[in-house]
C-alpha cells in the first residue's frame, strides 16, 4: 500500500520534489539507529527510538499542516521554529503510554529532544516550558497517531537494559548516547532525501588495517631519511614499546614521555595497532584548546592520507540555522578525528543535537588525550567519571599522553577521597624505567628567578631577547604577546589565537625553516606552542606559569639534542600575573614547589604538584554536574535528569561570551564567498575551520557596528575585507579592552 503519510517535503528549483513517506523515514531511521547503538550493545533500543521519533507526524492535524502554505513547507518538520506545529512530544508521550515509565521515559528524552535538544525533566532549574515534565502536559493529540505507526512500534522487540546501571552518570550518559544514535540516523536519512550528492560523498574512508599499512610505510620512509642520533634511537624505542602494548586488552593507558620524545607518531602507532587488534572503528586525538591542532592533523595526513583525517574544532553553533545547515553538523565518521578538549568533553555533556550527533562514534574507539595535564580542574570529577564509563561500557580505550603525568588515579589527598580512574597501565613500564627515560632525554637546563618577588618589565625582556640570534619567548595571554611583540625588532614573529589556524601553520613552517638554516629567528608566542609544536630553539624564555607549562616550554629547547651544550630555559616573573582562577593557582603552586624542591622539574615532583593543585581547586565539580545528571540524586521515581542545565553549566570556555569569525586570509577569502553565495555544507565548514578566529562578544559587536564583520549565513559571521586582518599579528582588534579571562 502506498505510504500516504508525509515525513519531509522539499522544493527543488521551481517545483516540489516527491515527498518522503513517513513510514519509510521511520524504518530507515530505525535501521541506522539500530546499527549505531549496536556498538554499545543497545541495538534494540536504537531501533525502537528510531521507529518512534517522528510518530507525532502521523496525526491528521500534522499531515494537514505540512500540506498547507501553498502546497508544502520544507522546514515544517523542524521543532521550535515560530509557527511550526510540534510533533516530537506526541511521540514521546506515546512510548510512555505503550512501554510505561521505565522504558518509555528513557526513550521519551531522546524523542522529545530530537530537534530541540535533550530536555531537563523538570522546571526546577529554570527550564520552564522546555522541560519534559511540562511538555508532556501539552502532548495534545497523541492518541490520534496513525495505527500503522503504533503497530510498527509495538511489533519491535521490547528492549532490556544492556547492563546494570550504577550510581552517578551511568544512566544519563547512556541516554545521551542513544540520543546521538537517533539524531545521526535521522539526519542521515533526511540528508539522503534532501541532498543525495552529500550522501554519496560519505563512506569513502579506508579500513584501519589499510591505514596501518600506510602508516608503517610512512615510518619506514622516515627512518631512511632520519639522522642516527641518540634522540631518534630513543624515539624509535618509545614507538616500539607503544606497538607492543597495543596488543593488551582494552582499558586506560598512560604514556609518560618527555616532550620531544615523539609522542605524536608513537600514540598513532598505538592507536592503529590497538584498533586493529580489537576491531575498533577510529582513533580520536584530543588536544588542549590552548594548543595548535593543525600541526598534528597535518602529521596524521602525511602518515595515512589527506582524506582520512577530520579536524573538528569549530565553535560555530549551527543549531538555529536552516535545514541544510543542520544536516552539515559533524558526526565524526572518519577513521581519524583530531579535535580539542573543549569540543570533545563539552559534547559529552551537551544537550543540543548538533553537539551530540557524533557521540555514538566515540564508542569502539581509541581516544588519545594529548597533554592531558591541561584538563580543566573545575570539571575534573565529571570528566574522569565519564572516561571510566566510556571504558567500562562503550568499548573505548584511553591513552593519557603527557610529559607531566597528572595524578588521575583514585587516591586520598589531604584526608579527602579523590575519585579518579581505575587500573591505569603505563606503556613505558614501571617508575624506574620512566625515570631513566626522562634522564636520557634531558637536553636543557631550566633557570628559575633567584628572587620570585622581582618582576621583569617588557622593555627589559625585549632587550634581552633582541640580543639573541634564535629565541622563543612564551607568555600566558595574547594581550601580553602583542605588547611584547611591539617592542621587538622588525622581523620578529608573533603567534597567538588571534591568527587563524592556516596562518599559524604557515608561520610555524617558516620558523622551522629558519631554525634549520641557522638564520636569525625570534618568536613571541602565547602558550599555544607548548603542545604539539616541534620547535627546536637553543634558548627559551617562559613567563612564570604552572610547572607543567614550564616543562612543556622546555620541550621546545634543544629538542633534537644536536647542540654541543645544554639548551637554556629562562623563567621570568612577568609584569602581568596569570588570570584569576586555576591558572593563577597553577602558577602559585609552581612557586611553592620551586621554593621547596631542589629540582622542581624532576619526574617525581609532578605527582605532588598536581595533587596540590587539585586540592587547591575550589571544587573538582564546581558546577555540580554529577548531581544534575544523576537521577538517584534528583527524583529516581521520575528518572529526573537535568540534561539542559548540565550542558549550560559545563563550559570549559564560556562560549556565551565568545563569537567565531571567519577571516579573509589567503584561501579563506574565496571560501567565505562560497559560503556566502552557496550556503553551508559540512565539507565547506570543515575547510573554513582553518580560517576561524574567536573573539569576545564586546569586541565582536564593536567590529559589527563599524562594518568590519558581516553575517554571511544565519549566525555565521566573517570579516568584510582582508584589511581587517594583518599578515603579521592576525585579526586587528584592540586587546587592551579584553577581559582578564583571556583566550590563548
Amino acid at each position: 500500500m502506498k505510504d500516504e503519510l508525509i515525513a519531509h517535503v522539499l522544493r527543488d528549483d521551481d517545483s516540489w520534489k516527491e515527498p518522503q513517506g513517513l513510514l519509510e523515514h521511520l524504518e530507515n531511521t530505525a535501521l541506522i539507529a539500530q546499527i549505531n547503538a549496536k556498538k554499545f550493545d543497545s541495538g534494540d533500543w536504537g531501533r525502537l527510538v528510531g521507529l518512534a521519533h517522528d510518530a507525532g507526524k502521523g496525526r491528521e492535524a500534522w499531515q494537514k499542516y505540512v500540506r498547507q502554505k501553498s502546497g508544502y513547507d520544507e522546514e515544517a518538520h523542524l521543532e521550535g521554529k515560530h509557527g511550526k506545529l510540534p510533533h516530537a512530544i506526541q511521540g514521546a508521550k506515546l512510548v510512555e503510554e505503550l512501554f510505561g515509565k521505565g522504558i518509555g521515559r528513557i526513550l521519551a528524552y531522546s524523542i522529545a529532544g530530537h530537534h530541540a535538544g535533550l530536555p531537563d525533566w523538570s522546571s526546577a532549574a529554570g527550564s520552564g516550558q522546555a522541560s519534559l515534565q511540562f511538555q508532556r502536559t501539552q502532548a495534545n493529540g497523541w492518541q490520534e497517531i496513525n495505527k500503522s505507526i503504533v503497530d510498527a512500534i509495538q511489533s519491535a522487540i521490547s528492549p532490556v537494559p544492556p547492563w546494570k546501571f550504577s550510581y552517578g552518570m551511568d544512566l544519563s550518559l547512556w541516554i545521551r548516547m542513544l540520543f546521538s544514535c537517533l539524531v545521526d540516523a535521522d539526519f542521515l536519512d533526511t540528508e539522503k532525501y534532501m541532498d543525495q550528492d552529500q550522501t554519496y560523498m560519505r563512506g569513502t574512508y579506508r579500513s584501519i588495517s589499510e591505514l596501518l599499512n600506510r602508516y608503517n610505510q610512512y615510518i619506514a620512509d622516515l627512518e631512511v631519511k632520519a639522522d642516527e642520533t641518540e634522540v631518534n634511537k630513543i624515539r624509535r624505542n618509545i614507538r616500539t614499546k607503544c606497538i607492543q602494548m597495543a596488543g593488551e586488552k582494552q582499558g586506560i593507558f598512560s604514556l609518560s614521555v618527555p616532550t620531544g620524545g615523539g609522542k605524536t607518531l608513537s600514540t598513532l602507532a598505538f592507536g592503529l595497532e590497538h584498533a586493529k587488534k580489537h576491531k575498533l572503528d577510529r582513533i580520536i586525538y584530543v588536544i588542549p584548546y590552548t594548543s595548535i591542532i593543525e600541526q598534528n592533523a597535518d602529521v596524521f595526513r602525511a602518515a595515512v592520507g589527506e582524506d582520512q583525517v577530520v579536524e573538528h574544532h569549530s565553535s560555530i553553533d549551527i543549531e538555529d540555522l536552516n535545514s541544510k545547515s543542520r544536516l552539515a553538523a559533524e558526526n565524526w565518521d572518519a577513521p581519524i578525528i583530531v579535535t580539542t578538549t573543549v569540543q570533545f568533553f563539552e559534547s559529552l555533556f551537551a544537550a543540543k543535537t548538533s553537539r551530540c550527533r557524533k557521540l555514538h562514534n566515540i564508542s569502539r574507539s581509541v581516544v588519545i588525550l594529548d597533554e592531558a595535564q591541561l584538563l580543566p580542574v573545575e570539571y575534573l570529577e565529571p570528566i574522569l567519571h565519564t572516561m571510566q564509563l566510556l571504558t567500562d561500557h562503550y568499548h573505548v580505550s584511553f591513552v593519557i599522553s603527557t610529559a607531566t603525568q597528572p595524578a588521575f588515579e583514585s587516591r586520598i589527598t589531604n584526608g579527602e577521597q579523590f575519585k579518579g580512574l581505575k587500573n591505569i597501565r603505563e606503556i613505558m613500564g614501571g617508575e624506574n624505567e620512566v625515570i631513566k627515560l626522562y634522564q636520557s632525554l634531558k637536553r636543557n637546563e631550566v633557570y628559575f628567578p633567584e628572587d620570585i618577588k622581582i618582576t621583569s618589565n617588557w622593555e627589559q625582556i625585549a632587550e634581552e631577547l633582541s640580543s639573541l640570534k634564535q629565541v622563543l619567548c612564551i607568555v600566558s595571554d595574547r594581550k601580553s604577546c602583542r605588547e611584547l611583540h611591539s617592542l621587538m625588532p622588525k622581523g620578529t614573529y608573533h603567534l597567538s589565537a588571534l591568527m587563524c589556524g592556516q596562518h599559524r601553520s604557515e608561520i610555524i613552517k617558516t620558523i622551522k625553516e629558519k631554525l634549520n638554516q641557522d638564520e636569525t629567528v625570534r618568536v613571541i608566542s602565547t602558550q599555544l606552542v607548548e603542545a604539539g609544536v616541534d620547535f627546536d630553539f637553543p634558548v627559551i624564555y617562559r613567563a612564570m606559569a604552572g610547572l607543567d607549562s614550564i616543562a612543556q616550554a622546555a620541550g621546545r629547547c634543544n629538542r633534537e639534542g644536536k647542540m654541543p651544550n645544554m639548551g637554556k630555559v629562562k623563567v621570568f616573573i612577568p609584569p602581568r600575573k596569570a588570570p584569576p582562577g586555576i591558572l593563577r593557582k597553577a602558577s602559585d603552586t609552581a612557586v611553592s614547589i620551586i621554593l621547596s624542591e631542589s629540582d622542581p622539574l624532576a619526574y617525581h615532583t609532578f605527582e605532588k604538584y598536581f595533587a596540590d593543585l587539585y586540592w587547591k581547586a575550589n571544587s573538582l565539580d564546581s558546577k555540580n554536574i554529577l548531581q544534575l545528571l544523576d537521577p538517584n540524586k534528583n527524583d529516581p521515581q521520575e528518572c529526573s535528569i537535568l540534561f539542559r542545565t548540565a550542558a549550560d553549566r559545563f563550559r570549559i570556555i564560556d562560549d556565551s561570551q565568545i563569537k567565531t569569525i571567519f577571516v579573509r586570509y589567503d584561501e579563506g577569502d574565496k571560501l567565505i564567498d562560497q559560503l556566502k553565495w552557496k550556503g553551508p555544507d559540512r565539507w565547506l565548514l570543515r575547510k573554513l575551520q582553518r580560517y576561524a578566529v574567536n573573539v569576545y562578544e564586546s569586541i565582536f559587536y564593536q567590529m559589527l557596528k563599524r562594518g568590519s564583520v558581516e553575517e554571511v549565513q544565519p549566525n555565521i559571521f566573517a570579516t568584510t575585507s582582508s584589511s581587517e586582518y594583518s599578515n603579521e599579528i592576525g585579526l586587528l582588534i584592540d586587546t587592551s579592552f579584553e577581559p582578564e579571562n583571556y583566550i590563548f
